[in-house]
């Protein structure tokens, strides 16, 4: 069972770089000249909603600040849960928005002349980033479903015929994914039965102290195999 974002420390560093700076730089930009301002509104507007954005795709760096690093975010997790669908709307939406550019590029030599979009046009844009971004962070908090894979292996002894492994991969627990969450996926873990449950890549985010409390592995003993990975 995995949640739905996975993130690998060793990115932390990436970040810092140029690079990805640069990247949300010109994405900024895009969305800035391409949609923010031929939109009809008026000035103030304009300003506000881009500086909103501009707070949204800065959200690793107000995550570093928080915390020390760009992936344990330590806000409330209302907080939390609105920087990540506000960063998931606008990448989403300067994709559309790329997607909407190379269409009217194209619509040049067939119409003769340049071709521009309405405001309703952006509007449906953001509207449907808004919307598959929130999806996005609704299906990444829930308790992810059960993905079952039978493996037949030749020769194996009778004795392991029917042998179930749970895994666990990647529960980066954190404020994001509190200690309810962990208590529900370690109840429906132990509910399942499995022979041995195993626990496999990023178990928090941020540090021990920050979190308050055992990742919730420790509390998976639902199997006849199962070993407590922080036990000697």
């Amino acid at each position: 069972m995995v949640p739905g974002f996975v993130y690998e420390s060793c990115t932390d560093q990436i970040r810092s770089e140029p690079i990805p700076q640069l990247i949300f730089g010109l994405a900024y930009l895009l969305i800035l000249t391409r949609f923010i301002w031929p939109l009809q509104l008026p000035l103030s507007i304009k300003i506000l909603v881009a500086a909103l954005a501009l707070v949204a795709l800065q959200f690793h760096r107000w995550s570093k600040l928080s915390s020390g690093s760009v992936f344990s975010p330590e806000f409330p997790r209302p907080v939390v849960v609105l920087f990540n669908w506000a960063f998931g709307a606008i990448v989403l939406l300067v994709l559309l928005q790329l997607l909407l550019d190379v269409g009217l590029l194209v619509g040049i030599p067939i119409h003769g002349g340049i071709v521009s979009a309405s405001n309703s046009v952006r509007y449906g844009l953001a509207a449907l980033a808004a919307v598959a971004a929130a999806i996005g962070v609704h299906q990444a908090m829930r308790i992810p479903p059960l993905k079952d894979i039978e493996v037949g292996i030749h020769g194996l002894p009778r004795q392991f015929d029917g042998y179930t492994i749970l895994q666990l991969t990647d529960l980066h627990i954190s404020r994001l994914f509190p200690a309810p969450w962990a208590r529900a996926m370690v109840e429906r873990a132990n509910g399942l039965g499995a022979s041995l449950i195993v626990v496999t890549g990023d178990v928090i985010d941020g540090s021990l102290a920050a979190r308050g409390h055992r990742a919730a592995a420790g509390s998976a003993r639902g199997g006849r195999d199962v070993r407590d990975p922080w036990q000697p």
